[in-house]
Order: structure tokens, then C-alpha cells, then sequence
């Protein structure tokens, strides 16, 4: 049995290192196949219950996570767990919160902070990461 993403599956994220993350935006339906494992929900109030283990990040829309420790933490945790198991990393719209852990995750996985959000934009969504500030995150990101 297969705990990880298959590369083909909608929004999956492939990393250097070859771990999976699913990126999604929580406002469009749960792409068809297989669950998550675990789940980082980044919205600026608690995420709608699912089957699977999940964990909320205080981060409203078009800002930055409201505890950037507790974020770095975070996303440390969802990219050591990508090692093994099916992970995905949503917001509401699956573009600016999530394509901005997404570009920590690929930092966190070798890419260059100043080449990371451009990481995202090719092999995720060219939408990917909306704001300045965020872009900025990702750079001072380690």
C-alpha cells in the first residue's frame, strides 16, 4: 500500500528530494482519489473537520501567519511527515497562504530561498504566492 501522493494526482507539489505534498484551496470540492494522512489548514479562522489528522495555522488571507514560530514548526512537521505519508497544505483558495508554505517547504527541501517561490510557480500554480510581504517571508525563511 502507497502512503504518498502519486506524482499524477491534482495539485501535488513534487519536491527535489522526491517527497509529495497536495496543495488544494478548501473552497473547491476534495479532489477525487485518495485522502491525506494529515492536513496544515492555513486560514485566519479553525478549518472544517475532516477524516484525517489535521492541524490549523492562524494565517487570515493575504497576510502572514499570525505566529511565525509556531508556522516554522508547523511546516517542519508537514514536510518531515511528506517523507512517508499522503500531506496536503490548503487555504481557502489554494494560491497566496498555500503556494507560500509550499515555497518554505521546497526551501526547507534545498531550493534556494530567493528561487523558491518561482519553484512553486512552475511546478504548482504561475499564481502561486499573492503578496509582496509573502514573497519576502519565503525569502527570509530558513
Amino acid at each position: 500500500m502507497t502512503t504518498t501522493w502519486d506524482r499524477s494526482a491534482t495539485g501535488v507539489l513534487f519536491l527535489p528530494s522526491g517527497r509529495l505534498v497536495r496543495g488544494r484551496g478548501l473552497s473547491r470540492p476534495l479532489p477525487p482519489g485518495s485522502v491525506p494522512a494529515f492536513g496544515l489548514y492555513l486560514l485566519g479562522h479553525p478549518p472544517p473537520a475532516v477524516a484525517w489528522e489535521a492541524r490549523w495555522l492562524r494565517w487570515p488571507d493575504f497576510r502572514l501567519p499570525a505566529d511565525r514560530v509556531e508556522a516554522a514548526e508547523a511546516l517542519r512537521e508537514l514536510w518531515e511527515r511528506a517523507a512517508g505519508e499522503r500531506v496536503e497544505v490548503a487555504c481557502a483558495g489554494g494560491r497566496g497562504r498555500t503556494g507560500t508554505a509550499l515555497a518554505c517547504l521546497a526551501v526547507l527541501d534545498g531550493v534556494a530561498p530567493r528561487d523558491a517561490v518561482g519553484y512553486v510557480r512552475e511546478h504548482y500554480s504561475a499564481h502561486a504566492v499573492e503578496t509582496p510581504w509573502q514573497r519576502r517571508y519565503v525569502r527570509r525563511f530558513r
